[in-house]
């Protein structure tokens, strides 16, 4: 799905939706910041096999959506800090019940790979 979906009015709510969610590690990223405020460097200790590059480019993305702030703190060296707005949220509550739809699926996978 090309970036340009997330700001594209004639498209349904869930293309919509799933356009600022798409990609490898924005869902991940909306798990860790229920969790409160963190710093890109802990976000990436947290998420081995992401990169700076594309932390930087998804949190971008993900602020330009509305989803996380990005506060930066007055002192030296600069610490940065992200979070989810109140937008970001309510997305993540709403994925809740499509994560628990997905557990169920890996569960009967589970059971088919189990049964052959």
């Amino acid at each position: 799905m090309t970036r340009g979906r997330a700001r594209d009015l004639n498209v349904c709510g869930v293309t919509a939706a799933i356009a600022v969610i798409d990609g490898k590690w924005k869902t991940a990223l909306l798990w860790l910041l229920e969790s409160g405020p963190q710093r890109p460097g802990e976000l990436r200790r947290r998420l081995p096999g992401l990169t700076e590059k594309v932390l930087t480019q998804a949190l971008r993305e993900m602020e330009a959506d509305g989803l996380v702030h990005r506060e930066v703190h007055d002192v030296l060296p600069l610490k940065t800090e992200y979070s989810l707005t109140e937008f970001g949220r309510e997305l993540s509550e709403m994925l809740a019940p499509l994560s628990d739809w997905g557990h169920r699926r890996l569960e009967r996978l589970a059971e088919a790979q189990s049964a052959s």
